[in-house]
């Protein structure tokens, strides 16, 4: 997986766009993000949200030279559920 790189003084929006073949048709009832390691001063997640087959969150923060994993789980209305990560990668622009 190639990690995405981020300044830790920039709040970007990261989405996931679930392909017809993970969601089958079926609505993503919720979605929840994560993102390991958890530390002091390490990226913080906010304005989750739902749309359509994308979901998505606002990233800040990160120490620089630390690579995160960032994940979100969706529970689909048909009761399957996916998860999907992104490795992101802080770096002082």
């Amino acid at each position: 997986m190639t990690p995405i790189f981020k300044d830790p003084n920039a709040v970007l929006t990261y989405s996931i766009a679930w392909p017809p073949d993970t969601i089958g048709g079926a609505a993503i009832s919720a979605a929840s993000w994560s993102v390991m390691p958890d530390e002091p001063g390490g990226l913080a997640m906010s304005g989750e949200f739902v749309d359509g087959s994308e979901t998505g969150a606002r990233i800040s923060g990160g120490l620089p030279g630390h690579v995160y994993r960032a994940s979100c789980h969706i529970d689909l209305g048909d009761g399957r559920s996916a998860d999907r990560s992104l490795l992101i990668r802080v770096d002082q622009r």
